[in-house]
């Protein structure tokens, strides 16, 4: 399913943008969390403080007030307020989120059922929360707005170099041999990377690496330079679905997209394929993971970031319609484990191509 160092990398203090701007339109789900649970951790201090002032108005005292900053209970550095009246770690949300690479629709889906799966697995109070683009889920897993992300190959390597200590935990077994394929117009006679020159061509996302990275590495490798090869500067969709149907309605003449998408677009039969065909398949390489940032077990309690990892790789679709309709959107049966050295290769192609710096 599944962009340089473009994304807002501020947090903290009064200086911090608003929480969740960068995930999508509206209220951030954790910003949302706080402000709803405030007035139930502070209604012992808020009253304490009221005797006080009561106490000092009735003695003719005239000391002014304690200050708004005095007054607040410090915030961790998720996000979550801390404290002794701060909510215990069984209070608090653990966010997931993934790349948008496919419809609103299939990914609200698939992560909402992902949610509930972890919940009930974990003990955690697990919810989900969508982002805008790819650039955003980096930056909120920098904020700590977000937990436990499925990342791409080339996101996951930007959030490793974000957020020291954050761990790739699982991928589906295909993600260790992933691919990338280039479609084109059904009625041109492509057969190679090198019957593209002069065409149109879409990529999809900019930071996607099976949809962007990968494909203008091995464009790269055939004596294609994108940027001045194509009919045209080539496009970005911003997601796999986008890409085919483009390709598809005559919008571009060819593309290149994640082999997963494509290939479960053909099982349900939602490609017209008297306009538009396959004609090239990419050399494997690592790509799409679940990756948790390192400060869970602070967060949310010991032990955390194993409970994760076992529910992940334990998952299987006996375990319920909710396990079983989540696998079946990630188009898996199962999570096998990865580490964080998996993506170096990912990381020297993105350094080598200048969109990682």
């Amino acid at each position: 399913m599944p962009s340089g160092a473009r994304t807002p990398e501020r947090r903290g203090g009064a200086c911090r943008r608003p929480l969740g701007a960068e995930i999508r339109a509206g209220t951030s789900p954790a910003a949302t969390e706080r402000v709803r649970h405030l007035p139930r951790r502070w209604l012992g201090a808020a009253v304490l403080a009221w005797a006080a002032l009561g106490l000092l108005g009735c003695a003719g005292g005239s000391a002014a007030a304690p200050s708004a900053a005095k007054q607040a209970a410090p915030a961790s550095a998720s996000g979550q307020v801390a404290g002794a009246s701060a909510a215990t770690a069984a209070d608090r949300v653990l966010y997931i989120g993934g790349i948008p690479d496919q419809s609103t629709a299939t990914l609200t889906r698939a992560f909402e059922g992902f949610a509930r799966y972890l919940s009930g697995r974990t003990g955690l109070i697990v919810k989900y929360a969508p982002a805008a683009d790819y650039a955003a889920i980096v930056t909120a897993f920098k904020r700590g707005d977000v937990h436990l992300v499925w990342f791409g190959g080339l996101t996951g390597v930007q959030a490793q170099a974000a957020v020291p200590g954050s761990e790739a935990l699982a991928q589906r077994p295909r993600d260790a041999e992933f691919h990338s394929k280039f479609i084109v117009q059904a009625g041109l006679p492509a057969q190679k990377l090198t019957d593209l020159k002069g065409l149109t061509f879409t990529f999809g996302s900019e930071s996607s690496t099976s949809g962007h990275l990968m494909p203008r590495y091995f464009l790269r490798q055939a004596g294609i330079d994108p940027d001045k090869d194509f009919k045209g500067k080539p496009n970005f969709s911003g997601s796999h679905d986008k890409t085919w149907k483009l390709v598809e309605t005559g919008a571009f003449q060819a593309g290149a997209l994640n082999e997963a998408v494509w290939e479960s677009a053909l099982k349900d039969n939602k490609v017209d394929l008297t306009k538009v065909r396959e004609f090239y398949i990419t050399p494997a390489y690592y790509d799409y993971h679940w990756a948790v940032r390192g400060d869970v077990d602070q967060v949310f309690g010991a032990a955390t970031k194993e409970k994760l990892r076992q529910a992940l790789l334990g998952m299987r679709p006996e375990h319920g319609p909710e396990a079983q309709e989540a696998l079946k959107l990630f188009a898996t049966d199962r999570f096998i484990e990865t580490k964080n050295e998996n993506y170096d290769g990912i990381r020297q192609v993105a350094l080598q191509l200048g969109i990682l710096r």
